[in-house]
């Protein structure tokens, strides 16, 4: 199903009522529940990831930060279970207080915080994706406030609204919040020598590297970029003997002597911007199926996507601050030099330097931040493709998932080994910080 028809199949879906995706609990009167309401509104964002034109995968991880940070902290005052984030994330000060013995209703604040919030984050999405925004405005607001105390629904909105503006204020200071030029720079000086990174696209925009400083931006848990270093990509050299050369013939033979496995992987978690919900999305995807199979509790559920967003987006900034200390040439560009003039990878060359691999470092905080909450050895299916005609997988644990999300990129043909496996270990080391948040009294 192409992008069109999967925005407009979830435009039915808002305008006629259904849950997007697996269907949460609701309640005994029929009323949706909090974590219902929240599934709901992350099912419509992860499709609008497609069709706004910003959004490659830093930018998404980074609205995926603040989307699971205001749900979170809208649902703390409501919880006898969870502390508030302020004060642990990086110049996050403070946050609307619930009124002292007032009453709220819980799915009403997430419904009031993520209408506004999707508005925040999304609102240069194409057309398609405002006609749903507004649908699901209207639809899940409806089924929220039937039956409720007018007083109830005011004050529970008002809440709500006040906590998506406090959070995207704070975003606002962030460094990341105006993309100009879908993130490619107008000027950019790109590093002179045979191991860097030079164009892979003949796309005009693409003769300069995507979002060059996105290693300089705020982070959320980690202290800056360069908390969790990289050692370095093999030492460059074109000898046939050398490490670098071994690494980029192992591409060019997984590449030339593929299997139909792994092609399906390399395909399952490619991921592409534009084309599909990228790989924080499909990790969003992922924590929305294991919320829905574990049944978790609205408690659980906003620490869990608020973890995976923080984890996520702070993997990003790491992993592009140190893409842009190494600058490290692409698998295209050495083979066709030095291997083969006419080989092709089997995925598209995305359009920034090699070292590390992004997939492989969101998926290696993935795995850190998942395996904690749901423990080693979590079984789970991954039917995230399954709407594009992918066959879903399954997965033994977390971290099988984000060892073959790595490895996927190598069959591929745009990675090296060594990125592969310094971006995981990167990401676990970033996925800690997460972790050593305190969420829970």
């Amino acid at each position: 199903m192409d992008a069109f028809r999967r925005m407009a199949a979830m435009l039915a879906v808002v305008m006629f009522g259904w849950t997007a995706g697996p269907h949460p609990a609701s309640a005994d009167d029929g009323r949706l529940e909090p974590q219902a309401m929240l599934a709901n509104w992350y099912y419509l964002m992860n499709e609008l990831v497609r069709h706004t034109a910003t959004y490659s995968p830093p930018v998404a991880s980074r609205s995926f930060g603040y989307l699971g940070i205001t749900a979170f902290e809208a649902r703390v005052g409501g919880s006898d279970r969870l502390v508030s984030l302020v004060g642990q994330l990086n110049d996050f000060k403070s946050v609307p207080a619930r009124l002292p013995g007032a009453a709220y209703d819980e799915t009403i604040i997430i419904g009031a915080a993520m209408s506004d919030a999707v508005v925040y984050y999304f609102g240069n999405t194409g057309p398609t994706g405002q006609r749903a925004i507004k649908a699901a405005q209207r639809k899940w607001r409806q089924l929220a406030v039937d039956g409720v105390p007018e007083d109830v629904v005011e004050r529970s909105e008002a809440f709500g609204k006040a906590m998506a503006a406090a959070i995207h204020q704070w975003s606002l200071e962030d460094g990341g919040a105006e993309i100009l030029n879908m993130g490619f720079p107008e000027n950019w000086e790109l590093p002179k020598g045979d191991d860097k990174w030079v164009p892979t696209n003949p796309i005009r925009q693409q003769q300069l590297p995507l979002l060059p400083e996105w290693g300089t931006k705020r982070t959320f848990a980690i202290p800056s970029g360069e908390t969790c270093p990289t050692p370095g990509n093999p030492a460059f050299s074109t000898q046939p003997d050398s490490q670098f050369y071994k690494e980029a013939n192992e591409v060019y033979v997984a590449v030339n002597d593929t299997t139909p496995e792994r092609t399906a992987i390399a395909r399952f978690w490619s991921d592409d911007p534009m084309l599909s919900m990228t790989p924080p999305g499909h990790w969003v995807s992922i924590a929305l199926q294991v919320t829905d199979k574990a049944k978790l509790s609205v408690d659980d559920t906003v620490d869990l996507l608020a973890r995976i967003g923080i984890a996520m987006s702070d993997a990003f900034v790491g992993c592009w601050d140190a893409k842009f200390k190494y600058n490290l040439v692409r698998p295209i560009t050495y083979i066709r030099k030095n291997i083969d003039p006419k080989w092709e990878p089997l995925l598209n060359t995305p359009p920034f330097p090699e070292y590390p691999s992004g997939h492989s470092t969101v998926s290696g905080a993935m795995d850190a931040v998942m395996t904690a909450f749901f423990g080693e050895n979590y079984a789970f299916e991954d039917k995230t493709g399954s709407p594009d005609g992918r066959n879903p997988r399954h997965y033994t644990s977390f971290h099988e998932a984000a060892e073959e999300a790595g490895i996927s990129r190598l069959y591929g043909g745009i990675h090296f080994h060594s990125a592969i496996v310094d971006g995981l270990d990167q990401g676990r080391c970033i996925g800690e910080f997460t972790n050593a948040l305190k969420t829970r009294k």
